[in-house]
C-alpha cells in the first residue's frame, strides 16, 4: 500500500511508525524546507514536496493528514474525491459547513475516512471501555475527562497568542477531541448540547470547561488547556460513573497513570462486599516481540486499524461522523463562550439522533 503524509512535524513521527508497521510511505509534504530536509533521514526514498496538492498525483492508496489543526477538512475532501483513503489528525473540521462537506465526501467516495484520534486507543481508555462494554458499570450517567498541560505562563503565552501558530488561531474550546472522542466511544452517544466556561475570566484563553449533554441523557464534563499539577505521562484523566460502579484512570506520574481504578459498592457486588481494584493494561507488542512504549500505544493501534481498513476493508476505528461530532463540540463551545456561557446545540451534519 502506497501512503502519503501531509505535514512533517507530527507527520514525521506518524510516517516513521507507518514504515515500522509495514505501510509504505512513498511521499510527504511540508511548506517548511527545513522540515523537509530533516525528514530525509527518517524517510529515505520518499518524495518530499512542498504542497499537499502535489500528493494528489502520486498514485496513493492512502494519506495521513498531519498538518495544521485547522486545515484538514479541505484536504480530506480532495483526497476522498480521488479515491484515496484518509487518516486525518484532529480537528476533522472547523465548522458545520466543513463537517457537512466532509461527511458527504466520505459517503460518496470509494475510499474511507478514519480519524487519527489516538486517545481512543490509549491504554487507560481501553481499560475503561472494557469495563463499560462488559456491563460492570451499569448505565453511564457522568463522564469527566481532562486534557491538560502543565506549562509555564511564558510558554503558554508563546502558543496561544502567536498568530503564526495554529494554537494562536483556534478558539480555546476547539482542541477538544482528545476528551470528546473517548467520551463518545465509551458511551455510544452523540453530543447534543454544550455549555462552555472559561476557567479564569481574567485569562479566558488559557483553560476552559465544557459541559456536554449526550443523546443518552448522560452528562460529560471536560477540561482543556493549560493548568498545573497534572501527571507527566499523557495529560489525560477520565472518570466514568455508572449506576453500578465507578471506573477512573489513576492520577499518578509515570506507568501508573495508564492504570484504572474500579470501585464497586457492596450492594452491587455478587458477594455483597465492596470491591476496589487497580487494573494494569497488558503491554502491546510489535510483530517481532518488541514492547511498544505506553505513550505510543494509541498511535500504533490507530495506524494498525488504518492498515486493516486499507488492506482488508475493516471499519475505521473512528469513522467520519464521530470525528465530525467530536470536532464540532469545540465549535459550539466557542459560540457558548461568546454568548456568555449559554447552552448551544451541537450541529451534527448527516447524523440522526434519536431522542
Amino acid at each position: 500500500m502506497r501512503l502519503g503524509v501531509v505535514g512533517l512535524r507530527q507527520g514525521l513521527h506518524l510516517a516513521v511508525w507507518c514504515r515500522r508497521l509495514g505501510l509504505d510511505v512513498v511521499a510527504a509534504c511540508d511548506r517548511d524546507p527545513e522540515r523537509r530536509a530533516a525528514a530525509r533521514g527518517g524517510l529515505p526514498g520518499a518524495a518530499l514536496v512542498e504542497g499537499w496538492r502535489e500528493l494528489l498525483d502520486q498514485r496513493l492508496d492512502g494519506v495521513v493528514l498531519a498538518g495544521d489543526f485547522d486545515g484538514h477538512a479541505p484536504m480530506a475532501v480532495a483526497f476522498l474525491e480521488r479515491g484515496v483513503h484518509v487518516l486525518s489528525e484532529t480537528a476533522a473540521c472547523v465548522d458545520a459547513d466543513e463537517g457537512e462537506r466532509l461527511v458527504a465526501a466520505a459517503d460518496a467516495s470509494s475510499a474511507t475516512y478514519s480519524f487519527a484520534e489516538n486517545y481512543v486507543a490509549h491504554p487507560h481508555v481501553r481499560l475503561l471501555r472494557e469495563a463499560a462494554d462488559a456491563g460492570e458499570l451499569g448505565r453511564i450517567s457522568l463522564v469527566e475527562a481532562d486534557y491538560l498541560h502543565g506549562m509555564s505562563p511564558d510558554a503558554v503565552t508563546a502558543l496561544v497568542r502567536d498568530p503564526s501558530h495554529w494554537r494562536g488561531r483556534i478558539a480555546p474550546t476547539a482542541y477538544c477531541t482528545h476528551t470528546l472522542s473517548p467520551v463518545l466511544a465509551l458511551t455510544g452517544a452523540w453530543p447534543v448540547e454544550v455549555t462552555a466556561f472559561p476557567v479564569d475570566e481574567a485569562d479566558p484563553r488559557v483553560a476552559v470547561v465544557l459541559v456536554v449533554r449526550l443523546s443518552s441523557g448522560a452528562l460529560a464534563v471536560t477540561r482543556h488547556g493549560f493548568l498545573q499539577g497534572e501527571p507527566d505521562s499523557h495529560w489525560s484523566w477520565f472518570s466514568v460513573r455508572g449506576a453500578r460502579a465507578l471506573a477512573e484512570s489513576v492520577r499518578a506520574p509515570g506507568e501508573r497513570a495508564w492504570s484504572v481504578r474500579v470501585r464497586t459498592e457492596a450492594w452491587a457486588s455478587p458477594d455483597g462486599r465492596a470491591r476496589d481494584e487497580e487494573r494494569v493494561p497488558e503491554p502491546l507488542t510489535l510483530d517481532g516481540g518488541e514492547t511498544v512504549p505506553r505513550g505510543a500505544e494509541g498511535t500504533v493501534r490507530v495506524l494498525r486499524a488504518f492498515r486493516a481498513t486499507l488492506e482488508h476493508g475493516a471499519a475505521p476505528l473512528v469513522p467520519v461522523r464521530q470525528a465530525v461530532a467530536a470536532s464540532l463540540v469545540g465549535v459550539a463551545g466557542a459560540r457558548s463562550l461568546a454568548s456568555g456561557s449559554r447552552p448551544v446545540a451541537v450541529p451534527l451534519p448527516g447524523i440522526r439522533v434519536e431522542g
